[in-house]
């Protein structure tokens, strides 16, 4: 098992790590942690997928990302001391994380000067895709936001070739597009018409993905 946050690491040093780290199961729908928490470990997921939500100035939550086995979430939590919680994670699916306490990984951090050149390229690429969704909600029209969401879904989702089925709600699909329900449900819609997709409750079916990658572009 690898994870990103951990690429380059020897796995003679991984192993030791995980022998440490407490091993997670989560139910569908569990709460990993809410947002304003106090922040004192980071998940590195083997198993699963999860939902990171943020509270909006509405009070309602938001989706902001996805994370499925190889990457991590809680990061921040080893930055600084006394870090709270950004987001709520809860789990989309039967779900399994190692959990590693901060002192622990700052024991790693010693003991290899080399992981904080990892962490900073890790937290260095989040910051970019944070700024290319921004530039995205002001430049690109809400359509191709949808279409682009679920094009990235599909290939998370992906089991081979063929059908994709993405167990996400239409407002889950809009948290994660910056986007309302309604026009999800119209965008949708639209490419059901034209075959690229299958609509039923609480879930999507892709049906063609390269044809919904072009349209992403």
């Amino acid at each position: 098992m690898e994870w990103r946050l951990l690429e380059g690491v020897p796995g003679e040093d991984v192993r030791r790590l995980l022998s440490v780290a407490r091993r997670r199961a989560f139910r569908k729908g569990e709460v990993v942690f809410h947002q304003g928490d106090a922040a004192d470990s980071l998940h590195l997921v083997s198993k699963g997928r999860f939902a990171v939500r943020v509270r909006t100035p509405l009070g309602e939550h938001a989706t902001i990302a996805i994370r499925a086995q190889g990457d991590s979430f809680g990061e921040m939590a080893i930055v600084g001391r006394g870090a709270k919680r950004s987001a709520t994670v809860e789990a989309l699916e039967e779900s399994e994380t190692f959990c590693v306490g901060d002192t622990d990984f700052h024991r790693l951090r010693r003991e290899h000067p080399a992981v904080d050149e990892l962490l900073i390229d890790f937290l260095a690429d989040e910051v970019r895709m944070l700024n290319a969704r921004l530039l995205e909600a002001l430049y690109v029209p809400v359509e191709r936001r949808v279409v682009r969401r679920l094009a990235e879904l599909a290939r998370l989702y992906a089991e081979g070739e063929g059908e994709v089925v993405i167990p996400l709600t239409q407002e889950e699909l809009a948290g994660l597009a910056g986007a309302t329900r309604a026009t999800v449900n119209q965008v949708l819609r639209a490419q059901q018409e034209q075959g690229l997709v299958e609509l039923r409750r609480g879930k999507t079916i892709v049906l063609d993905r390269a044809a919904l990658d072009a349209r992403a572009r």
